[in-house]
């Protein structure tokens, strides 16, 4: 992998581990597309992968570093009982949805890693991630404003169950765990932007128990020379991609409450089913 490959590849997971447009079905696709001869299942190219999902946490913990320290503040105490209780609701609450994605990995590895890497099949999800952000956004169309701006922390433990459950689609390449997570808020009667604020408060933990787990495997991998330091810039470029990522899609879901999700599922849907007939 040169460095110009590699920098495009992280600016393209620094934006799309955050837009609903599946990270991993555009590390899939892209590379097909553009004739690169990467083995996306070798040993060199899992140790950048992770690498830039770390990029990734760290651009994630530093945005909402303010919501993390305002739950841990309100868990601890500090800021009155009522704020306590509902700080420790909404912590249960993010690890109570991170259980269904630990079971289900454990579970299938090995068949999900078979699917990844396979460019088709990227696109043939990444087209049925489009369909559900649209079939979601006419569900939701249905509801009212007022039903839908509940707060984070009057969600039920099985709503936080349902939206792991979506959150393990994204196993699948071409599913977006953001977009999944997302769509499992809003069919929870969450807005937009209370769906997205959940969606990345979970992002951290589930991505770093599956980085943790990948860094363990790998600890006997020999990297190339000059790999280390072509990871190392990638999840620079991929931290500063995603801060900027997050900050505007932050926005975006604040002022476009009734069709936030159509844009996406247009695009995965073109961006789907183009590639599978060129890649065909």
């Amino acid at each position: 992998m040169t460095l110009l490959q590699a920098i495009i590849i992280a600016i393209i997971q620094g934006a799309t581990e955050l837009f609903p447009v599946s990270s991993l079905g555009h590390a899939a696709i892209v590379p097909a597309l553009l004739h690169w001869s990467i083995d996306l299942h070798g040993d060199m190219f899992l140790p950048f992968l992770v690498m830039l999902h770390l990029g990734t946490v760290m651009a994630l913990l530093l945005f909402f570093w303010g919501d993390w320290r305002a739950l841990l503040s309100g868990a601890s105490g500090r800021d009155g009982m009522q704020r306590q209780m509902e700080s420790i609701r909404i912590l249960v609450l993010l690890c109570v949805a991170t259980v269904p994605a630990v079971i289900v990995g454990g579970l299938f590895e090995h068949m999900i890693r078979n699917l990844f890497g396979t460019a088709r099949y990227a696109a043939i999800f990444l087209t049925l991630n489009g369909a559900m952000l649209l079939l979601t956004e006419r569900i939701k169309g249905r509801g009212t404003q007022s039903v839908l701006s509940r707060p984070i922390a009057s969600l039920g433990l099985g709503e936080a169950v349902m939206i792991g459950m979506f959150q393990c689609l994204a196993f699948l390449p071409g599913i977006s765990r953001s977009g999944a997570c997302i769509v499992g808020g809003l069919l929870s009667r969450l807005s937009h932007e209370n769906a997205a604020r959940f969606a990345f408060l979970m992002a951290p933990l589930v991505i770093l128990m599956a980085t943790g787990k990948e860094i363990f495997e790998l600890r006997h991998v020999e990297l190339a020379p000059g790999q280390l330091e072509i990871a190392g810039i990638g999840a620079v470029v991929a931290a500063l991609v995603a801060l900027v990522s997050t900050a505007v899609l932050m926005r975006y879901f604040h002022d476009h409450e009734k069709w936030a999700l159509q844009p996406f599922g247009y695009y995965c849907i073109a961006m789907g089913v183009f590639s599978f007939i060129y890649l065909g």
